[in-house]
């Protein structure tokens, strides 16, 4: 009889090896200082903030800052290249009591790139309405997916590589406008704002949307 040798489903190991960011950051960080900016926020935290590369440049442009990160060595390149910003090692399973042991609430939440890597993505915002002040902010960026660039997708025959299998950790939820405002008003939030981003419009890479907590 064959043995079969039992292998972990969850991903702890995203990839990060030095403080370069990923090719995300050149459209994303604008947008989000953007808004921010806009929103009139001050104090953030960014949740899934990987080597540190978006805490780094909100940290540049003024902005009080903490970072989540649940990978580990992303959350030990993050800390030793950001020393003045205080990151912890966690993900969004975890008690958020343990970050409003030290910190203060947040004015907003920031998540880039992240919701389409959990299988379990109501956690994210449940996390974050715990950790933000009456009113706060839940901003989040994902992957856009509308209809003419799914008809584009299909038209070109790139769905293989688009939704690839053979990333391990890769995306595993595909988003839209519509989907985040659900997640979003279940677990207590109501989206306000959207922003395309990222290549022509309606053909986005990715989305920026904004919501409040209730």
């Amino acid at each position: 009889m064959n043995s079969i040798k039992e292998a972990t489903n969850n991903t702890t190991d995203y990839g990060w090896e030095s403080t370069v960011g990923p090719h995300s950051c050149n459209y994303l960080i604008p947008k989000i200082i953007e808004v921010l900016k806009k929103l009139k926020v001050k104090r953030v935290v960014d949740i899934g903030s990987g080597n540190g590369s978006l805490c780094g440049a909100l940290k540049k442009e003024g902005y009080d800052v903490v970072g989540i990160e649940y990978d580990a060595n992303g959350y030990k390149i993050s800390s030793k290249a950001y020393p003045d910003i205080h990151f912890y090692n966690l993900g969004v399973e975890a008690n958020a009591s343990i970050v409003l042991e030290s910190e203060d609430k947040f004015d907003a939440v920031i998540s880039t790139e992240v919701i389409e890597h959990l299988y379990s993505p109501h956690l994210l915002p449940i996390f974050s309405k715990s950790i933000l002040k009456t009113n706060g902010l839940l901003i989040i960026s994902t992957p856009y997916h509308g209809y003419l660039k799914n008809l584009a997708l299909s038209l070109l025959d790139y769905w293989d590589f688009h939704h690839s299998p053979l990333w391990h950790g890769g995306h595993i939820k595909f988003w839209s406008k519509k989907t985040l405002a659900k997640l979003f008003f279940e677990n207590g939030f109501e989206l306000i704002q959207f922003y395309g981003v990222g290549r022509l419009p309606f053909l986005w890479k990715s989305m920026v949307v904004v919501a409040k907590k209730r």
